[in-house]
């Protein structure tokens, strides 16, 4: 369970977040909040919008967005999506695409340069993030390799996690939203990610992690679960909420009124 949950305003803060796409409202009301080193689960049944939501929050340049979302008390619907990056959110992908001719070491790096001039920090030398990345996929079980490559061209799906897990894990955002990020991971590699989260949440992260794997949810032991269904938070509940759905599945275990944001 969380072991750096601080008082006062929330981290993250998200208040009657509504998208449309092409012109179809996809999230109608979305309320929820996130104290510095929670996590929250977030689960729903295919198409119930989990995926927009983490799109929508981190900028996705084709959505229409309304409602609040605050980080650290910036509103983050008034920034573009690299002010978003630097203020501290971070989104692994469903599905991380390639970036071809852009090698990943090259990529990483200049990401994480671009967060450090945002802090007033100077730039980390070649040689420096070199050992620091080398370190970090070794962790991850990233091959060295990968690292001189392009951005995830020919990567397995495994490997395009564990890639993102690699930059989740140099940049340190204050929030990472992790949609599906255990999908295509293997046994060694689920441990590797759950080892990861919960020392970045004794540091402070906050995390918002999509997903239906129970076993792995069990081990993170989140602070909450939350339900989306019918654009909208349906229920929140612990580790047993997220049991039952995975017994019943969503038809079979209709929604329940949802607790307060954030209790």
């Amino acid at each position: 369970m969380n072991q750096a949950k601080t008082s006062g305003e929330p981290l993250l803060s998200v208040r009657k977040l509504q998208v449309d796409i092409a012109g179809k409202r996809v999230l109608r009301s979305v309320d929820f909040d996130v104290d510095a080193g929670e996590l929250v689960v977030l689960m729903g049944a295919n198409g119930s919008g989990k995926s927009t939501l983490a799109l929508a929050l981190a900028g996705h340049p084709r959505y229409e967005v309304s409602g609040t979302a605050h980080l650290g008390g910036q509103d983050l619907l008034e920034l573009p999506v690299e002010a978003r990056a630097r203020a501290g959110l971070f989104l692994s992908f469903q599905a991380p695409p390639d970036i071809p001719g852009v090698k990943n070491n090259l990529f990483i790096r200049t990401a994480l340069n671009a967060q450090r001039a945002s802090r007033g920090e100077p730039e980390i030398d070649a040689y420096d993030f070199l050992g620091q990345a080398k370190a970090g996929a070794k962790r991850l079980g990233l091959p060295d390799a990968m690292l001189a490559r392009p951005v995830n061209e020919g990567f397995s799906g495994g490997e395009r996690k564990r890639n993102e897990l690699l930059q989740l894990a140099l940049f340190k955002p204050r929030v990472a939203l992790l949609d599906e990020i255990d999908s295509g991971l293997d046994v060694d590699g689920v441990r590797a990610l759950v080892d990861l989260i919960t020392e970045m949440r004794a540091q402070g992260t906050a995390f918002v992690v999509v997903s239906h794997y129970l076993h792995m949810i069990e081990m993170l032991e989140p602070d909450r679960v939350l339900r989306l269904q019918d654009g909208c938070i349906s229920e929140s509940g612990d580790l047993e909420l997220a049991r039952s759905i995975t017994a019943q599945g969503f038809a079979a275990a209709p929604a329940r009124q949802a607790a307060p944001v954030g209790a």
